[in-house]
């Protein structure tokens, strides 16, 4: 076997549904929000569940889990470019969200979420404010 590293695909308990975003992660190695934007527009994100999905309705995309922060009241939206980014201490199950769906979302909660956390726990985590995702994802 060859000594080249093979990187771990998120399927476990999926059915082999990938949980990942190749574009989304490498977007954010680089640390370019120009590329996160780009990926996010194009691609589908993970997003931790608090109650997953029916199975057997395609039109259940499960309830997302937010994070308040007990000091402020703030809401933050936590997205994850491969569902192995996801820290433990969350909530176990995830999903795999279009741009369309990330959008709509956005724009649903704009006056309750404060920011936006990209894979917060790393690689490597970004920061960005819900009205520029609107942006990226409207354009």
């Amino acid at each position: 076997m060859a000594a080249a590293s093979r990187k771990k695909k998120s399927t476990k308990g999926t059915g082999g549904l990938t949980f990942r975003s190749e574009a989304l992660a490498e977007a954010l190695a680089k640390q370019d929000m120009a590329a996160v934007a780009l990926a996010l527009r194009n691609g589908n994100t993970v997003v931790p569940l608090m109650k997953p999905a029916a199975k057997d309705n395609p039109l259940d995309t499960g309830e997302v889990w937010t994070f308040r922060d007990p000091a402020t009241g703030d809401v933050a939206l936590l997205l994850f470019s491969d569902a192995t980014n996801k820290p433990a201490n969350l909530p176990p199950a995830v999903g795999l969200q279009s741009p369309g769906w990330l959008l709509a979302f956005l724009r649903t909660h704009r006056d309750t979420i404060t920011t936006v956390f990209l894979d917060i726990a790393g690689p490597h985590p970004m920061q960005a404010a819900p009205d520029d995702l609107i942006g990226a994802l409207a354009d």
